[in-house]
């Protein structure tokens, strides 16, 4: 599949390097290693997230104030090196101790173990949490199972302005652990997504979608007629009220996630019927995001995540942040 690249061994580096041209008042360079880390520091918890490329704005997307310490990055589809995350994990160290957040898949939490346990031995207080809000990947009672996409963000977010809040690590690792058991995501492809300079992931034929496709290309749940965006809708929509039981008077944050080849248009065709049955479900929808945050290359598709909010969760979703593709201003209530 066609993409403007020089080198398919040197996608990764070039775009960091660009990256870094265009962000250096928000990032610097992780010292001899691919990551990077925010500029803003504050001396409290840091805290670290990582993957491999092709997902942008995710994961380097959400460094800066109030989110991510650092991000590690690994080449496309796949995980960063165990020393890219020690050196990511050092370099944002602050003496507070560094929370990582580890998307769910094997490679991840098997390099991400290493690299803790390498940091540790060097003297950076470390833990984590794993994140699993796909609930295509396994089913409700293996939620241990299930991999780790876009409601990371909302991990994310509440995880730094805990830390922005001055909580200790251990305190900052509740308020992640807490997002993640409150966060479930569904999506669904309509193209594949390919590695550069390989050919397609998969193939779906000009009428038909995966439904719960992964963002690597895994295979979902089904793969059936394309229907309508409402159609459509309706079934993300429901599998979610699936998962949470009655929501009526809950308050949520409805994230509606772009993969890479989908259009606003699309997308917010999609919101609107999603607001909808929220709404007639008794859903109170305290925000509601829409765009392109956790990305598989050229694919089209989208997903549907479900922020179910708390007092302590609604705190700190309210707090300020600032990164390259997500701010928070001030809270809802001005």
């Amino acid at each position: 599949m066609k993409k403007i690249i020089n080198d398919p061994l040197k996608v990764v580096e070039e775009s960091l390097q660009g990256l870094l041209y265009a962000n250096g008042d928000l990032y610097e360079k992780v010292p001899d290693a691919c990551g990077i880390i925010s500029k803003e520091r504050n001396g409290k918890t840091a805290i670290v997230s990582g993957g491999g490329s092709g997902h942008e704005p995710m994961l380097s997307g959400l460094v800066g104030k109030g989110m991510l310490t650092g991000a590690a990055v690994g080449n496309v589809f796949a995980s960063p090196d165990p020393y890219t995350i020690k050196e990511t994990i050092k370099a944002a160290d602050q003496g507070k101790g560094v929370l990582c957040l580890i998307w769910n898949y094997a490679g991840d939490t098997m390099n991400f173990d290493v690299a803790e346990d390498l940091a540790s031995m060097e003297g950076v207080k470390v833990s984590h949490v794993i994140v699993n809000d796909d609930i295509a990947s396994a089913p409700k009672e293996d939620k241990k199972g299930r991999r780790g996409v876009a409601g990371i963000l909302f991990v994310a977010k509440a995880a730094g302005a805990a830390a922005e809040l001055g909580y200790s690590l251990e305190e900052v690792k509740e308020a992640a652990e807490r997002a993640n058991e409150h966060v479930r995501t569904i999506g669904i492809a309509i193209t594949p997504c390919s590695i550069p300079g390989n050919p397609p992931n998969f193939e779906l034929g000009e009428e038909e979608y995966e439904y719960g496709m992964g963002i690597h290309g895994e295979p979902g749940i089904s793969r059936e007629s394309l229907v309508s965006a409402d159609e459509l809708t309706e079934k993300m929509i429901g599998n979610l009220k699936e998962e949470f039981g009655d929501l009526k008077g809950r308050e949520a944050v409805l994230l509606v996630n772009g993969m890479a080849a989908t259009t606003d248009l699309e997308l917010y065709i999609i919101n609107k019927k999603a607001c909808e049955l929220l709404k007639e479900a008794g859903v109170i929808l305290y925000d509601n995001i829409v765009g392109k945050y956790c990305t598989s290359l050229e694919m089209a598709g989208a997903s549907v995540s479900l922020f179910i909010l708390d007092e302590e969760l609604k705190r700190l979703y309210d707090q300020p942040a600032c990164t390259r593709c997500y701010t928070q201003k001030y809270g809802k209530d001005g």
